[in-house]
């Protein structure tokens, strides 16, 4: 992220920024702006304690040792401004008591001050800070500026110490607003990651919902006569041709649903590929498929204006009918099936597909149950519900309510 202008941060900031840049347990390297702060801060501090020891060589209240007593002091005061990173409340609390001793360390006294509210929490600047500024008054009454009044020098040195920490409260505030900024961007950049996998997994839930639901159906009608014609070797030419020509319409319409819903996979518009999605008008090729394939199926459906339901609501109605025929035909071979669709148009469809116990055992398909919960999935989609179960005779039933309106 910041290859090329890493040299533009300080160490502290970057490797809040940029965790990766430094190495676990290891302090942040200097980059070349803090080489370059640092060395001014330097210099700053020398300057200062030079026009402080001008103004001492030339007050006549102090001896000459005390001058370069304090001289001493000053520039120890001045070298120590290059640990300022590593031990910053450290070095603030060794100036505050260093700079009421010495007048050449005052300026290693206020970056000392500085880096504090820079690299420390406001409690801790509170803390030096307030007895920085109580102890003004009783410096300038110990040792006098020789070209202020104690009037001026008072209020001037506590107006400075003031302006150095809030200028160091402003750097530290606008280094946590850039961090601050920077998880939130990458807190967006992980939400959108989520949603764009929540979109991702939703939209395979709903290929494998529509892959269940459309290849379920033509799978039992293939695996029933295959296994009719398995079983009745003799059976009439008549029988083995249609279950043969139902066989291969089968196999051909799995196919196409299959070759449809590759092509959604590769255009990502489910609306404008492919054959045109069945609804509630092919209720009665879907009955008579299943009656083709040797189901008993009645049919009772009265909907006053079938091409007045929404599209949707009839490919829903439709699904859970395929669904329920599929299922009667795996676990209650040889039964009636009762598909019964009433509505109309303001109101709400409701679909029931009910079917009696089976005659004698059945053997347990694998994987049953899936089909139930992605149509329960889709009516609820649909703004309907859907509810399935047992029936008090031992029988199945399945009923949705839909949205017609």
């Amino acid at each position: 992220m910041f290859t090329g202008r890493r040299w533009f941060f300080p160490s502290a900031l970057l490797h809040q920024l940029d965790p990766d840049a430094t190495r676990a347990g290891r302090r942040p390297r200097r980059t070349a702006r803090d080489w370059i702060v640092d060395f001014s801060c330097f210099l700053l501090a020398v300057l200062v304690g030079a026009l402080a020891l001008d103004a001492l060589v030339r007050n006549p209240h102090v001896p000459p040792g005390l001058a370069a007593v304090d001289q001493a002091v000053g520039a120890l005061a001045c070298a120590a401004v290059w640990l300022r990173r590593r031990w910053p409340l450290g070095l603030a609390l060794a100036m505050t008591l260093i700079g009421f001793a010495s007048e050449t360390a005052g300026g290693a006294g206020l970056i000392a001050l500085f880096t504090l509210a820079v690299h420390r929490p406001f409690r801790y600047v509170a803390w030096v800070g307030g007895t920085n500024v109580a102890l003004v008054p009783l410096y300038y009454w110990v040792r006098p500026d020789a070209d202020l009044p104690y009037l001026v020098s008072v209020p001037f040195a506590v107006v400075l110490t003031v302006a150095i920490v809030g200028w160091g409260m402003f750097v530290r505030a606008k280094r946590q607003l850039m961090v601050s900024l920077r998880d939130r961007a990458r807190r967006a950049e992980t939400e959108a990651r989520l949603r764009a996998e929540q979109a991702q997994r939703l939209a395979r839930e709903a290929i494998a919902r529509e892959m269940h639901d459309v290849l379920a159906h033509r799978l039992t009608l293939l695996s029933v006569h295959a296994g009719a014609l398995e079983f009745r070797p003799d059976a009439p030419p008549a029988q083995t041709a249609r279950a043969a020509g139902v066989i291969r319409e089968s196999a051909h319409e799995a196919l196409q649903d299959l070759r449809e819903i590759i092509g959604v996979l590769r255009a990502g518009e489910p609306d404008d590929t492919g054959r045109p999605q069945p609804t509630l008008a092919a209720l009665d090729t879907l009955v008579a498929e299943s009656r083709e394939a040797g189901m008993k199926v009645s049919l009772d459906q009265r909907v006053e204006d079938p091409a007045t339901v929404p599209s949707s609501v009839g490919r829903t109605a439709y699904r859970i009918v395929q669904e329920g025929l599929t299922n009667a035909r795996k676990h209650a071979p040889g039964t009636e099936v009762t598909v019964t669709v009433t509505g109309a148009p303001g109101a709400h469809l409701t679909v029931r597909v009910h079917n009696p116990p089976p005659e004698g055992e059945v053997a347990p398909v694998p994987g049953s149950g899936q089909g139930l919960i992605g149509l329960t999935e889709r009516a609820t989609l649909a703004g309907g519900r859907l509810e399935h179960g047992p029936t008090p005779e031992g029988g199945f039933e399945v009923r949705a309510w839909l949205p017609c309106g």
